[in-house]
């Protein structure tokens, strides 16, 4: 079951630093991504999350994720 849910504001670690962004889909199933297939299930699932300052989309594990509001 997914931690985190559609609209939570949450942060990672990049190489430029921490960002920041909201949650905008939750894969529960493997999917493409940036041309490459990534893992997700219902136990661990990837969450695509749009940055706060740019207009960049990550997908993030849980475990990569923290809350901030």
């Amino acid at each position: 079951m997914a931690k985190f849910e559609i609209g939570d504001h949450v942060c990672w670690n990049s190489e430029a630093g921490h960002v920041s962004g909201r949650i905008s889909a939750i894969h529960t199933s493997d999917f493409e991504y940036k041309g490459h297939t990534r893992r997700a299930s219902e136990d661990e699932p990837q969450y695509e999350i749009e940055s706060d300052k740019t207009d960049h989309v990550a997908a993030h594990k849980e475990s990569a994720l923290t809350r901030i509001d």
